[in-house]
């Protein structure tokens, strides 16, 4: 017989909070090129654009299996000049990966004030939710 898991909502909410109760006072490290293939696949020649700070906790609980992140601190002065494409969260020892995602203006994982990046410039997040897949 095929799998054909489905989580109940309560189930995805708890999976989801856990989660994102792992990025409190982490990082967001938005880069440039191509996204890896999975989270824990090494950079290979992307260029760190900006990195933000979470506070705590990072995400609201979530609801439906979505969590909404709260107030992510700017970037005031961004690390280099290119196209933003994708980001990486990290635990707040900055060096343990969480997750990836991609970014852009709407419709991303994350949505960040502009994708052309300029190196001093201020790089904000608009929106960002995490949602678990329930099936």
């Amino acid at each position: 017989m095929a799998n054909n898991l489905k989580l109940s909502n309560g189930a995805a909410n708890g999976s989801a909070d856990g989660l994102t109760a792992l990025c409190d006072s982490g990082y967001v490290r938005i880069y440039d090129g191509t996204q890896p293939a999975t989270a824990d696949t090494a950079l290979s020649g992307q260029t760190l654009l900006a990195e933000l700070r979470f506070g705590a906790p990072a995400f609201a609980s979530a609801v439906n299996g979505v969590a909404t992140a709260n107030s992510i601190t700017a970037d005031t002065s961004a690390n280099a000049t290119s196209v933003a494409t994708w980001f990486r969260v990290l635990k707040s020892d900055g060096t343990s990966v969480l997750f990836d995602g991609t970014v852009g203006l709407a419709g991303s994982d994350m949505n960040i004030n502009s994708t052309s990046i300029v190196v001093g410039a201020e790089v904000s997040v608009s929106a960002f939710t995490y949602t678990q897949n329930k099936g």
